[in-house]
Parts: structure tokens; sequence; C-alpha cells
């Protein structure tokens, strides 16, 4: 099924993209956050259990797991600030022009950190609504690691300015934070992106609709380029749902 774009942009939406990680209650989920896997299991009333395989008409779940711990998600600036935010109320609209960019962090001291120059570069004067930052090398491991204590690649707190900056709304990357995983709680990439200021005293020019999706895989069979991008959430009334984002080719 072909649909037009602003009249200009043509994607096929029968080939979607995923770009999301599944989340699954196996040691193959990735972790992030010092916590432990996901648990899903079924419900149990005295003695009966939630499960056809135990004899029970359905299958009947509870899911147990943290967005921001367990893989793909969406977040919005309540993850960081004192008064509350919803993503469910920040992200309104679903589908928006987006610009994959591949990056390999540069070394910087014991960190591997991608700068504003790499993004700037990359962007190379386009301004996306969306960006999604692809970070090499681009192993199938990304899908399955551990995380917790390991200190990722971050990016620095130029780009995410300029990022911001850019008018780029929604930034999205394959790695479980925009920021260095131990700063001291100063999160300098997330105030830098949505422009917060003070977390205790919002700022009037705060990006409240602007999102932060992380952990997130980009097969390398996907090129860099233009794509519409199709970033869907589960409706959690919290700072941050699991997602979907799902790439089509213009």
């Amino acid at each position: 099924m072909l649909a037009i774009i602003d009249n200009k942009y043509q994607v096929d939406l029968s080939k979607p993209i995923d770009i999301s990680i599944p989340l699954t209650n196996t040691d193959e989920n990735p972790i992030a956050w010092y916590i432990d896997k996901p648990i899903i299991e079924p419900v149990v009333f005295d003695n009966w259990i939630g499960s056809v395989k135990k004899g029970a008409s359905t299958n009947f779940n509870n899911i147990f797991f943290n967005p921001h711990g367990h893989g793909t998600h969406t977040e919005c600036l309540g993850h960081i600030t004192r008064e509350f935010y919803s993503i469910n109320q920040s992200l309104k609209q679903f589908f928006f022009l987006a610009e994959l960019v591949s990056v390999e962090p540069e070394m910087h001291g014991v960190d591997r950190v991608i700068t504003k120059i790499q993004i700037e570069k990359a962007l190379n004067g386009k301004t996306p609504e969306a960006i999604i930052i692809r970070t090499l090398p681009n192993l199938e491991s990304k899908k399955h690691l551990k995380y917790s204590n390991t200190n990722p690649p971050y990016l620095d707190e130029a780009a995410a300015r300029f990022i911001c900056e850019s008018k780029i709304q929604h930034l999205l990357i394959d790695l479980p934070s925009v920021d260095k995983e131990h700063d001291q709680g100063k999160l300098l990439a997330h105030k830098a992106f949505w422009n917060v200021k003070d977390v205790n005293n919002l700022n009037e020019d705060a990006r409240l609709e602007a999102t932060i999706t992380e952990m997130i895989f980009v097969s390398n069979e996907v090129q860099d380029g233009s794509y519409l991008l199709n970033l869907q959430i589960a409706s959690f009334e919290n700072d941050a749902s699991p997602s979907k984002p799902i790439l089509y080719k213009i």
C-alpha cells in the first residue's frame, strides 16, 4: 500500500522496518540500570493457573518490567523533572520525517562520546523532525547486552544542544541513555535536548513535545538516509513507555 506524504514523498506502507527490540523474559533480553530481567508469568489463583498448558481456557499473564531498563522505550521530559509529565500526553503525533545517521563514538579518555561535530557532519544541513543515531560498530549483540556498569557510549552535551537548536523534536538512539552511565545525576544531554534549565522549576521554553527513544536497534541492512518514522507507544501515564518505532523508506 502506497502513501503520499506532503504531496511529494511516496512510501510503501507494506514494507515496515522495525527498529525496536522485543521484550522477553529470557536471558536474551537487554538490561540496563542494575535490574533483573523482565518477568512474564501466569496469574495464579489458588489451584488455577492462567496458562492453557496448565489447563486454563486462556493464557493470562502478568508482566513486570521497567521501560527504561528493559528495551526500546520513549520518554518525555517528565523523566527528569520534579513536576509530573506523561509521555502519553506529550506525544500526540506519530508520523515524522526522520534522518538515519551512523556515527562511531570518539574516544575521550576512557569514554566513547558522540560529538556535535559528528552529528552536524552527518546531518549535512538537513533539519528533519526526528534523528535516528546508529552507533558503530553496529553488532547484533546490542539486542542482548547487559549494560550495567559497562560505561556505554553517550551523547555529548553540545551535540544534544545542537539537535535541540536545530528544532529536531525526536531523538532515537541505540544506547541505554543519551547520557554517561555514571555522571553524578547531571544528565547534561537530557537537559540540553529538552532545553530544561531547572528540573525543579520548569522554564517556559522547555520542549514539552520533544521525545527521546533509547535502546533501538537498526540493522546494518538499513542504509543511512531519509525515512518516514512511525513512533508508537503504549498509553502509559508515565514519564516513559515501551515503544515500537517503525521506519518506511521514502
